[in-house]
């Protein structure tokens, strides 16, 4: 016959029972500070996207996921994630291509910012190939005055393009997009997992 439980014997199974009790506790606590900074995170850091459509092709395709970085400061050749200005609620994904206070120019396949070639090494891809021996151009012959823009980007705005030229719906149809449209500056391409790439 089983001895009835010795204080000692209950107090050790109340200690255990409370320590258990501590750590799902602590657990608790601990998941709900790290959802807490994750949420933080991506409301004020970061931005978790995922690509729709050909505009950014083949750098980006259709349902790609990318991760950016809110409030960081943009260079020329930045992908970036921006309000959509012809589209309320729609997020576009382009790349930045005149800074504020430039001039921007296309001939003949070749980009000009200050009247200077710009290498796009980004657009030396199959589908540019492809264009040019149709004896097509890839980017079509404009001017900033060309698409009625006047001649300069506005000083806290940005001209934008796709990487997949005679298909993007960029800053050639909608014009400049201000500072405060961007979201953010894309740096990491997470899925799918075999395209996973840094930007």
């Amino acid at each position: 016959m089983k001895q009835p439980n010795t204080r000692k014997e209950v107090k050790q199974q109340e200690q255990q029972e409370e320590s258990w009790g501590k750590w799902w506790l602590q657990t608790f606590a601990m998941a709900l500070v790290f959802v807490g900074i994750v949420t933080l995170m991506f409301t004020f850091v970061l931005a978790n996207d995922q690509v729709s459509g050909p505009s950014m092709q083949p750098t980006f395709e259709g349902n790609d996921r990318v991760i950016a970085l809110r409030h960081d400061h943009i260079d020329r050749g930045d992908v970036v994630i921006l309000q959509a200005p012809d589209e309320a609620g729609v997020l576009y994904i382009k790349r930045v291509i005149g800074l504020p206070g430039e001039t921007v120019a296309s001939k003949n396949d070749v980009m000009y910012i200050n009247g200077k070639k710009y290498a796009e090494p980004f657009l030396n891809n199959s589908l540019k190939k492809q264009a040019n021996l149709a004896g097509d151009l890839y980017t079509e012959n404009f001017t900033l005055q060309s698409k009625g823009l006047g001649k300069k980007v506005p000083k806290d705005s940005y001209f934008v393009m796709g990487d997949h030229r005679p298909v993007s719906k960029d800053g050639r149809s909608f014009g400049y997009v201000k500072r405060s449209a961007i979201v953010g500056v894309v740096k990491l391409r997470y899925w799918p997992l075999n395209r996973l790439k840094w930007f």
